[in-house]
């Protein structure tokens, strides 16, 4: 499959200050037509949502087609689709909120492999409600969470299990539909942190069996706030603190305060920016699906690069080997500091940072204690240039 990158760097203008970024993990560089839109957005007249005035017809054909474009992304059902401040902020939402449903001596599965935004907020609502929390552990040395690995922990008491789609570690990805499916055979809830997930692969919700499906649009080349995409009839039955006057419907009752119109603006203009990559015609889901397979198959190929130079250095341990991951790597180092090796790249136009990534768990998991590793994380607009900068920094680090 034809994949432009040069064409798709050509529309990122950070990407002209020369710095090779493999930081996509932690946020992605910004298309030319995501800018425009949020600034777009703001020049227009802009209101409170409502249908009187230019300024509030504005702001709700925003929201409206925001839901949309973020269902096409995800194979959601848009009556489903919960904007927030962040992808953190909403599994404090939602853990709050599912949390006055349990009681005590019920239980909530948390996995070791997850960012720690998908662990803390349901860690301290069992806390305070006299729930127990049971962890689902997960290989180290081949760093696979498997199916087994969270029915392990299941019983007829479990009421959530929450789980990562991808580490943004080390880049695994978890037999999901299936962990789902034991969650409800177990009559639980299944929240899905698909932060890491959604920014490389083409998301199908329904086929995952999510209740609720967590991304953040700032990871796939979009402004920073947080998504939760979640099933419409379960989003029924819960009852979120909020305001008095405050909309009761389905998504909004979640949404708290104002959205930030411009940033929704731009989350629609970066789902239509990945919808472009790929070559199929169609619907926009039709074509998000191709663009993505697209953009898997670039970044994997820049990953299987990279792993094969990084096997010609001396004392370089990968700790991201799970069969089925992200064009993501983790990289200690024999006999040198994965801090130094951040700052060295750094100084030379390479950004891989170095960290645990709030990935703590996993990171102790792995014996790297809080300090982690060096992270490579690829992104579209990464091409064989980036790589082969990386490559030789690294190698000059070593000697």
């Amino acid at each position: 499959m034809t994949y432009d990158v040069a064409a798709v760097r050509a529309q990122v203008p950070a990407l002209a200050a020369g710095i090779a970024h493999f930081d996509g993990p932690g946020g992605t560089q910004t298309p030319l037509a995501v800018i425009e839109a949020i600034a777009d957005a703001l020049a227009r007249p802009l209101s409170n949502r409502g249908s009187a005035v230019a300024g509030e017809r504005n702001a709700d054909e925003i929201v409206v087609e925001s839901r949309r474009a973020v269902a096409d992304l995800l194979g959601a059902d848009t009556s489903g689709i919960v904007f927030g401040r962040s992808a953190t902020q909403l599994a404090y939402d939602f853990a709050r909120t599912l949390a006055k449903t349990w009681r005590s001596g019920d239980e909530v599965v948390v996995t070791r492999l997850d960012h720690d935004s998908n662990i803390r907020p349901w860690v301290q609502a069992a806390e305070q409600v006299g729930a127990v929390v049971r962890w689902a552990d997960f290989d180290p040395e081949t760093g696979e969470l498997t199916p087994d690995d969270v029915r392990a922990v299941l019983s007829e008491r479990t009421r959530l299990v929450a789980v990562t789609a991808a580490s943004n570690l080390i880049g695994t990805r978890p037999a999901i539909a299936e962990i789902s499916a034991a969650a409800h055979e177990a009559g639980a809830l299944c929240y899905v942190d698909g932060v890491h997930h959604a920014a490389h692969t083409a998301v199908d919700v329904e086929a995952l069996g999510a209740d609720f499906f967590a991304c953040s649009p700032y990871k796939f080349l979009g402004p920073h706030h947080g998504v939760v995409a979640g099933r419409p009839e379960v989003l029924a039955d819960l009852r979120p603190n909020k305001l008095l006057p405050s909309t009761n419907a389905i998504p909004e009752r979640f949404e708290f305060g104002t959205l930030p119109y411009e940033l929704l603006a731009g989350t629609r203009a970066a789902v239509d920016f990945l919808a472009g990559l790929g070559q199929a015609a169609g619907s926009r889901r039709d074509r998000l699906v191709s663009a993505f397979a697209a953009i898997e198959e670039h970044e994997d190929s820049l990953r299987a690069r990279i792993e094969k130079g990084l096997a010609d250095l001396p004392g370089v341990t990968i700790h991201s080997r799970a069969a089925k991951r992200t064009p993501t790597l983790l990289l200690t180092f024999a006999d040198r500091s994965t801090t130094d090796a951040y700052h060295y790249l750094a100084e030379r136009g390479v950004h891989a940072p170095s960290g645990s990534f709030y990935a703590l768990e996993a990171s102790r998991r792995l014996g790297l204690g809080d300090t982690g590793g060096l992270r490579i994380g690829l992104a579209p607009y990464n091409d064989e240039d980036d790589v082969e900068r990386l490559l030789v920094a690294l190698t000059d680090f070593l000697r």
